[in-house]
């Protein structure tokens, strides 16, 4: 049945594809991509792993076991590094092969030689990021140490082995649709792939839309309307942390920020990129047991963005998520230790306006120096066209990516981009050495090699011990500095310096019994060093922190609980605002019996309820009204924040932002409720007519699952979960968690259990294709069976194969 699905279902992608290319008039070759023995008929896979029992390998060292689970899950058990990380690669390549290279072109700005013409601007922003510049650097650093170039040489050896046994009638099935070839995996593309998280996780800020909003507001009014942080908000390092170090002294220059605006900008990664982690202590407990929760949430993607694996071999045992086209455990556990990450908010982007000397571009001013610059001349190949070219200009600050040729005006603008990703780094490091850590010392020694992206590492120990580390390569910024865009002419506005390791914020065994990270505010303000970010957190963290100071003698299934928590904590301080505003006396009964669910609701967003609904659209209808000062704008803004909304709502009523600048008259906040709950009545009586469908919260949010290629035979629509962005379960529309993981650490060993929309194979031809989707939008989770040896006897191990060395 499963098959036949997948018959019918190509049939519909091949019309779906022959639509994307029309333009182009190029589709697959049909006879091949149609034949029996070559063509996808080859793709539709039977139960199982599909791979010989035994396969000879001469790059081996001695034999190595990969036992498959139930889950498609890889135990590899090998005698040496070379071995475990060359068999990693090799089977991540056998599930996932296409995704890996497919992330790695779209890092590198290739996917126009893929797709064509219309991928160009993409390929052109991709390049001016300057992804492959870092990754480049980053991979120089790897080449001096031993361990980590063997590491990763091995992997890329694991994954070569892998293609180069391949035919036509192997690949996975967007080769073919897209008609082309996988080509040799490089050390390179290993890089690219922590640069392509970076470039997601870390490449966000507001410099260039705030530099437009004080133009057009003043500094009184961008203040409020863009307040750094407020009281009482809880941070990711317990409020009243003791710092014990000397801080950095960074001096304060009097200086001026260029007066250059911009009409257009690079558009920043997904706000909603981010995460949840949090470890409750041993005291806190029913078993006496740590137990540790992560949940990173990112772009709800087929394949899936994490590959769930198991690495053993001497002086490693550790299982947990995978990054496919990056060797070693990202986030897990091994028998001491586990570990979670969430996305550290943290401004490690910095702007700076360029002054050449003249049109040739080769010098740059520089106090009163002129400076040389670097060109690059980047060859973009084109599918169906002739190659592209184009000229990017580095300074030392970084690349140019604003000029004369992209997203420019005339000289006016040139502006280079600073970006801790740019510079070589030593991620692998860490996660070579924490995958064999021992305990917090250790843990703490391997994070001390890690720059970016920046990530509140959460920890667990068997011995007992939890922390919070906020990790990552973190200028000492003077106040201010890298909120506007800087003038790169003046020397007092570069950084002056790196904020030491050591003297990163930490909080170990804090009296409260818990740590917890939701991409808030890192730090309260007696921590001795500026720190700035655009988009902070205000409610998961809030909502997790209010839960785990109640809960007590905690089991894992209250983790799981917590995990899936879906009270809107922003509806609770909002909607009472907005109904005590309604003017019920003029409300139709249609619209009378929307009011009288809000009224009843308790402020659970579950699947099934309507209220939910009515909420979101309301409230979207209510922010585009208070905030229609910035809809007329000709620069790039953005508005300000939902929880700096909700506080003026809260604490300034009378605020002059309550105005509707189109109108005549002066609007109050009241005005606007009414006026936004009219109109979000009427949208939702419109979805109801266009969908033939009560607006029940799971069909109207449609949380979906989609193919990275957005076919939608391959892709997965209206998932049943609650859930939205401000919410513990921060499944919306396209984002949510991409992987939930629970650790219960003892000296016994650890138990486990984890979930993520998807499957281990890629394959949308294999049955276990988006299997476990129902199960994560349920939170029912799956053990990860953690094998102590390869004699372990347990029936959970459906297949094994030996890599057997030929030396």
């Amino acid at each position: 049945m499963k098959l036949l699905r997948f018959i019918f279902a190509l049939g519909l992608t091949l019309l779906f594809f022959f639509y994307l290319n029309h333009k182009q008039d190029k589709v697959p070759p049909l006879g091949h991509f149609l034949s029996p023995f070559t063509g996808f008929w080859q793709n539709g896979e039977l139960d199982g792993i599909d791979l010989p029992a035994e396969i000879d390998v001469d790059q081996l060292k001695a034999p190595v076991q990969i036992k498959f689970d139930e889950n498609q899950v890889p135990h590899i058990f090998a005698e040496n590094d070379y071995d475990l990380y060359f068999a990693q690669g090799y089977v991540t390549a056998f599930h996932r092969l296409w995704q890996m290279e497919f992330q790695v072109l779209a890092a590198a700005g290739r996917t126009a030689e893929v797709v064509g013409e219309r991928q160009l601007d993409f390929d052109r922003i991709q390049r001016r990021k300057g992804l492959v510049y870092g990754a480049k650097r980053s991979l120089e650093v790897a080449e001096q140490d031993p361990q980590v170039i063997n590491m990763i040489q091995a992997y890329t050896d694991g994954i070569n082995y892998w293609v180069d046994q391949l035919d036509y009638e192997d690949y996975p099935i967007e080769y073919k649709l897209l008609d082309y070839a996988p080509e040799p995996w490089t050390n390179l593309k290993v890089m690219l792939m922590i640069k392509n998280m970076a470039d997601m996780l870390s490449r966000g800020e507001n410099d260039l839309e705030n530099t437009n909003a004080l133009s057009v507001f003043g500094l009184e009014d961008f203040n409020k309307l863009f307040p750094e942080t407020y009281k009482n908000i809880d941070p990711v390092i317990p409020a009243g942390t003791k710092w014990d170090f000397k801080p950095i002294s960074v001096d304060q220059p009097a200086v001026s920020f260029p007066q250059v605006f911009t009409k257009e900008v690079i558009e920043n990664p997904d706000p909603r990129n981010g995460s949840n982690n949090f470890v409750v202590s041993a005291d806190r407990t029913a078993n006496g047991k740590v137990l540790l929760a992560n949940e990173p949430d990112l772009s709800l993607n087929l394949p899936s963005i994490w590959y769930v694996i198991q690495l053993h071999a001497p002086g490693i045992n550790v299982m947990g998520a995978s990054l496919p086209g990056v060797p070693s455990v990202v986030v897990g556990f091994n028998d001491s230790i586990a570990w979670g990450v969430t996305n550290a908010k943290r401004d490690v982007v910095d702007w700076y306006y360029i002054k050449f000397r003249n049109d040739k571009r080769e010098e740059y001013q520089y106090d009163n120096k002129w400076l040389k610059t670097e060109k690059v001349i980047e060859e973009f190949k084109v599918r169906e066209e002739e190659s592209f070219y184009d000229t990017i200009v580095y300074t030392h600050y970084g690349p140019v990516a604003y000029d004369r040729n992209f997203l420019g005006d005339g000289d006016r603008i040139n502006l280079a981009m600073k970006w801790t990703a740019h510079e070589g780094s030593k991620e692998f490091k860490t996660f070579y050495q924490l995958n064999r850590a021992g305990n917090y010392d250790d843990f703490m020694s391997a994070l001390k090699y890690y720059s970016g992206p920046p990530q509140n590492f959460a920890f667990a120990s068997a011995q007992g011990d939890i922390a919070m580390t906020i990790q990552g390569k973190f200028p000492a910024k003077w106040q201010g500095q890298g909120k506007f865009l800087l003038d790169g002419r003046d020397a007092r506005q570069e950084w002056q310096a790196i904020i030491p390791p050591e003297q990163n914020a930490t909080a170990k065994n804090p009296l409260q019994g818990f740590v917890s990270s939701a991409n808030q505010h890192p730090v309260d303000s007696t921590y001795p060093y500026y720190v700035y970010d655009y988009n902070y957190e205000f409610y998961r963290n809030r909502r997790i922190n209010d839960r785990l100071r109640l809960l007590d003698r905690m089991t894992v299934k209250d983790m799981i609980r917590l995990q899936n928590d879906n009270y809107n904590y922003r509806a609770s301080e909002s909607l009472p605002i907005m109904l005590d505003a309604l003017d019920t006396m003029k409300l139709t009964d249609t619209h009378k019996k929307a009011y009288f669910l809000l009224k009843q609701w308790d402020y659970f967003a579950e699947p099934e309820w309507i209220a939910p609904t009515i909420y979101k659209v309301w409230w979207d209808e209510l922010y585009a009204l208070v905030w229609d000062e910035f809809d007329e704008q000709e620069l790039a803004m953005s508005k300000p924040h939902v929880f700096n909304t909700i506080y003026l709502m809260t604490n300034e009523a009378d605020s002059k932002f309550f105005d509707i600048e189109s109108t005549k008259k002066t609007e109050t906040l009241n005005d606007l409720i009414n006026a936004s709950y009219a109109t979000a009545m009427s949208k939702l009586e419109d979805w109801k007519n266009e969908n033939d469908s009560e607006y029940i919260w799971y069909l109207y949010k449609n949380t979906r699952v989609k193919h990275l290629l957005g076919l939608e035979p391959f892709s997965f629509e209206k998932v049943k979960i609650g859930g939205d962005r401000n919410i513990v379960n921060a499944a919306s529309g396209r984002h949510g968690p991409s992987w939930r993981m629970i650790v219960e650490m003892s000296a016994n060993g650890p138990k486990a259990w984890g979930i993520y929309p998807g499957s281990q194979s890629g394959n949308p031809g294999h049955p276990s294709y988006g299997d476990m989707i129902e199960d994560w939008a349920s939170g029912n989770y799956a053990p990860l069976h953690y094998l102590k040896s390869a004699t372990d006897q347990t029936e959970h191990i459906i297949f094994s194969q030996t890599l057997q060395s030929e030396n």
